[in-house]
């Protein structure tokens, strides 16, 4: 029996999980556990989770991965520091992050002071990590992978062909040029100045124009071979000392752009400043730019290795916009994108990439994202028994529904009524989408649902749109591509005809997010679907994360919470339903 901890660490999303022996037993972001959104630093809750979970100590363990390598490009790193002489601030912060980094063993003994490891550490490349999440994950036999982020190790993106178990790295972008501080600098200078922010963007693109696309490719020129260039004029990251923050907390970071992009483009948006169409524009052109560079790659990566299949990896990988269109402007036709595709995934990346050196057996794919924490119904039931006075003044009701089928047909009824509802199921899914086990549920239908649901819960912008959750085998009738997207990583085009009936679901570019379902994936999830379905004539459900303002929901508690001090209608905590007397 060989087991291998994974481990992403110092980044933002700092996140553990555990392979025995080549298959996926736990895995589980650190915030879920620190209720702190993106926590940065040692996942010292995560791997206590993962080897309880297994039923093991850290005794047992065979090696540790980390998704990170200090000594990868150190020739790059030190012609850097010679010829271009950066800020001796940034230069020493490099040094010091790096020692922080080695020091895996000495923090294991300091958070496990009584249960000593005493296997093999390994140090796996950032994008190596990416790429083995991305690719050794999939159910591909032979593809493409690409993996595409902000910095790691000293590189922003990489490229390659996976086959079998083997994966090899055709070509690599170096710092400082980079798509994700691209992304990362323009939604800042959108106003949006918080780690993780970049959704944002993607979300007001489609109410602009692509007006400063010629800007754009000023700012990213695309090279030979599939690279692209930053115009370093532009952008602050490359010779001064950006304050980040990766350690014990909210990851942090400062601004990223040079006054030269205010004299390009205008002055920056303040955070608290309204939108207006110009910002609409610059975002429009943002993504449309990111979207050329990004099939810039994927061409020219087909052109060496023409294959149907492709898989994507890294922090830009959560830009399901772009996703949505790779089958539409590549050749290729099968896409894979894992469910925590960020730095989080590199903790499984790097766990795959120790498990494939030791072996040639191929890993088991990665076929749904059901790998955190759960709650039996004894712990439901002892939660709503310690409140049951808070409860019941807060004039609450509390009934057990055994029978499956009844209790996924009265959800789907509250639903269809207009309820919103708390849905908390099974084990927690693993990165940052909620895929059906800590989510909250709406009417698609209702043109008032994103007013309701932001007016009760999420307290969010109103140009963010919600995704459908969808019967898998009726997407063909709602969407304009027919593909499996478990992990709602995604975005496609809803059939014109389709529109005007789902229309919480829908974007102002008639696009939706898709979450695809089946009865094999998440069993009680497509049931309560298909109940929907069968008292309303639409397949799919409103779906969008357990949480207010916080990490999703992990534990029965939280869920409880975030119930009580909202305006949630209803919660499903496994076969407990909790009313409000309103709604019987």
């Amino acid at each position: 029996m060989t087991y291998i901890l994974g481990i992403n660490a110092f980044h933002g999303d700092s996140a553990a999980c555990l392979v025995r022996n080549g298959e996926l037993v736990a895995a589980a972001e650190e915030e879920r556990f620190r209720r702190i959104k993106h926590w940065a630093g040692f996942p010292s809750e995560a791997v206590s989770w993962c080897l309880q979970e297994a039923g093991i100590s850290l005794a047992n363990l065979d090696h540790i991965a980390i998704n990170q390598n200090p000594r990868a490009s150190l020739g790059r790193k030190l012609r850097y520091v010679l010829f271009e002489r950066p800020d001796f601030r940034l230069v020493m912060e490099r040094i010091v992050n790096r020692k922080q980094r080695s020091s895996i063993a000495e923090l294991l003994q300091m958070h496990f002071r009584d249960d000593p490891f005493k296997g093999k550490i390994h140090s796996v490349e950032h994008h190596l990590a990416h790429l083995s999440s991305a690719f050794h994950a999939s159910p591909f036999e032979e593809a493409a992978v690409v993996s595409v982020d902000g910095f790691g190790d000293f590189a922003s993106a990489a490229w390659g062909y996976g086959k079998g178990s083997r994966i090899g790295i055709e070509s690599r972008i170096h710092f400082p040029h980079s798509l994700g501080i691209f992304y990362q600098a323009l939604t800042q200078f959108l106003g949006f100045p918080h780690y993780g922010d970049e959704y944002k963007v993607m979300g007001l693109a489609p109410y602009g124009k692509p007006a400063f696309l010629e800007e754009m490719r000023q700012i990213v020129r695309l090279a030979a071979n599939g690279g692209f260039e930053l115009d370093l004029k532009y952008f602050r990251h490359h010779r001064e000392r950006i304050a980040y923050e990766f350690e014990d907390g909210i990851p942090g970071f400062g601004e990223l752009y040079s006054e030269a992009l205010a004299s390009l483009l205008g002055p920056p948006r303040k955070s608290n400043e309204v939108l207006i169409q110009k910002h609409h524009d610059i975002a429009r052109s943002v993504q449309a730019i990111y979207e050329e560079a990004f099939f810039h790659i994927l061409n020219a990566l087909h052109a060496k290795y023409p294959c149907e299949a492709v898989a994507v990896a890294g922090g830009c990988g959560m830009n399901s916009v772009a996703n949505g269109k790779i089958t539409l402007n590549t050749p290729f036709r099968q896409v894979y994108i894992q469910s925590a595709v960020g730095d989080a995934g590199g903790a499984i990346g790097a766990a795959l990439t120790v498990w494939h050196q030791l072996t040639d057996k191929r890993c088991k794919p990665m076929d749904h994202a059901y790998w955190g924490p759960q709650a039996s119904r004894k712990e439901i039931s002892l939660l709503l028994e310690s409140r049951a006075g808070e409860l019941a003044d807060r004039g609450c009701t509390v009934t057990l529904i055994e029978d499956e089928a009844k209790l996924c047909r009265d959800t789907a009824s509250a639903i269809a009524r207009g309820e919103v509802i708390g849905w908390f199921q099974g084990r927690m899914e693993w990165g940052p989408r909620a895929l059906g086990n800590r989510s909250i549920l709406g009417d698609p239908r209702r043109d008032d649902m994103k007013d309701i649901l932001n007016l009760k819960i999420k307290r969010r912008e109103s140009f963010r749109p919600f995704a459908p959750s969808v019967l898998r085998e009726e997407v063909k009738n709602w969407f304009e591509q027919d593909a499996d997207v478990p992990f709602m990583m995604q975005v496609f085009q809803i059939r014109e005809d389709q529109r005007k009936h789902i229309p919480a679901v829908t974007h102002v570019d008639g696009s939706g997010r898709l979450q695809t379902v089946t009865s094999y994936s998440n069993p009680r999830y497509y049931r309560l679907i298909s109940a929907f379905h069968e008292q309303t004539g639409v397949p799919m459900v409103l779906n969008t994360s357990f949480n207010e303002n916080e990490p999703v929901v992990c534990r029965p508690q939280e869920a409880l919470d975030c119930f009580l001090r909202t305006s949630m209608d209803r919660l499903v905590l496994g076969e407990y339903v909790v009313c409000r007397r309103e709604n019987p």
